[in-house]
């Protein structure tokens, strides 16, 4: 008997279904990534809200931070509660128009009230 000697193609890997899972993968991750504003460096612990709605991140405001040792600061620089109208007094028309404030969970609500009043 005389078989057909059959030649076996090396075996290949087919590269074009990978190259697009890659190409999906990295535009997933390119969408995916966000821009954030740089804010000042104060380690805080937020608490959260269920119901709050998000601001518009595209305006500029001023970020009036109270951490858990109740040390008041305005925009990443330290002040006293009450210095603290006259800062806001003296900022720029374009921050003045908005003021975020940005609490710890562990600081005192005294302080809290105190910085809302001023």
């Amino acid at each position: 008997m005389n078989f057909a000697v059959r030649k076996r193609r090396a075996p290949s890997i087919i590269i074009v279904s990978l190259v697009d899972i890659l190409t999906i993968l990295l535009i997933f991750f390119v969408v995916s990534t966000t821009f954030k504003k740089d804010q000042p460096e104060v380690q805080i612990n937020l608490p959260e809200s269920k119901t709050a709605t998000k601001a518009p991140a595209e305006l500029e405001h001023a970020i009036v931070t109270v951490d858990e040792t109740d040390a008041v600061k305005l925009d990443g620089q330290s002040i006293e509660v009450n210095e603290l109208e006259g800062a806001v007094r003296n900022l720029s028309p374009t921050k003045k128009a908005s003021l975020a404030l940005q609490a710890d969970k562990k600081a005192s609500f005294g302080t809290i009230v105190k910085v809302m009043d001023a």
